[in-house]
């Protein structure tokens, strides 16, 4: 089913009917040497970007593990700045990829029940879990496609990432990071998770520079293991700079421990990334968890 319904995607290979980077980047790590890095280590992580733009939501996740399982599975060590009732009422969501720190199927149950009109933007093979989580509006698209409506456009920009909710269905729906824009001309980017690449020079090309950005700094070591996958402080830097950014906010750090590094190395090699660069420390921030920043 797989097969038939993505084969036209560039992305998609017909031969194994999973998604793959165009650029050749791969994530082909067995199921043993995920299992060998979390049985040594007992971590994982998550992250909820929240409503970084206003009724924009990205990624939410309000459930206390990142796992299929209630009762087992990486535990959120910071509580979530909203739960689904409190939310403040959300236009669009977009969701980035199928991992579990990044769709929450039971935290989309609870929202579809107490705003379920949400217009959901989705890369592709993703619809089926907001659906079944209770949302009817829908949409997926490919890399570099668009879903425009009352002014808002949601364009799926290509990052280099994987997805998988199971030992078996590597790669089988695709990732994405996403540029939003608005009726008056802001732009907001969205990276999702992302290893380091020409992906955002690309993006800056054909959609320009956004805003305001949020880009993940957490979850790199160790950096063999992670690099293809997750940037560090310094490439998030070096992605704010390839994006021509205004403004950006630190995400994917904080929540959950998904990687060996410790829990308050994120923001400060930020900082001393931002400071070698010389870049204004304003114009990309790290927040606490529930801070607004109003520019």
């Amino acid at each position: 089913m797989m097969k038939v319904q993505y084969s036209s995607s560039p992305q998609n290979d017909s031969k194994t009917s999973t998604f793959q980077h165009h650029r050749g980047y791969r994530n082909d790590k067995s199921l043993g040497d995920i299992m060998s890095l979390t049985g040594k280590f007992a971590r994982n992580a998550i992250i909820s970007s929240g409503d970084v733009c206003v009724n924009v939501l990205t990624d939410p996740v309000f459930s206390e593990r990142a796992s299929p399982f209630s009762f087992s599975g990486p535990k959120r060590l910071v509580k979530a700045a909203y739960s689904p009732e409190t939310l403040p009422s959300v236009d669009v969501c977009v969701i980035s990829h199928s991992h579990y720190d990044h769709l929450d199927s039971s935290g989309l149950k609870r929202l579809a029940k107490v705003q379920p009109k949400i217009r959901f933007v989705v890369p592709l093979g993703l619809a089926r879990y907001v659906k079944d989580a209770g949302f009817d509006d829908v949409v997926e698209i490919d890399w570099w496609e668009s879903d425009e409506r009352n002014g808002i456009t949601v364009t799926a920009t290509p990052v280099r990432h994987w997805s998988s909710r199971t030992p078996f269905d590597r790669n089988k729906t695709l990732w994405a990071g996403f540029m939003i824009h608005f009726r008056d001309g802001y732009q907001f980017f969205f990276a999702g998770d992302s290893g380091y690449g020409e992906d955002f020079i690309e993006t800056k090309s054909r959609l320009g520079s956004p805003n305001f950005a949020a880009i993940p700094i957490g979850a790199y070591e160790p950096r063999d293991f992670m690099k293809d996958s997750h940037c560090n402080p310094e490439e998030a830097v070096q992605i704010f700079e390839d994006l021509g950014a205004q403004h950006a906010v630190a995400v994917h750090w904080g929540t959950f421990n998904l990687s060996v590094e410790p829990m308050t190395d994120p923001p400060e090699k930020l900082r001393e990334a931002l400071i070698d660069a010389q870049i204004d420390l304003d114009r990309f921030r790290t927040l606490t968890h529930g801070e607004r920043w109003d520019l």
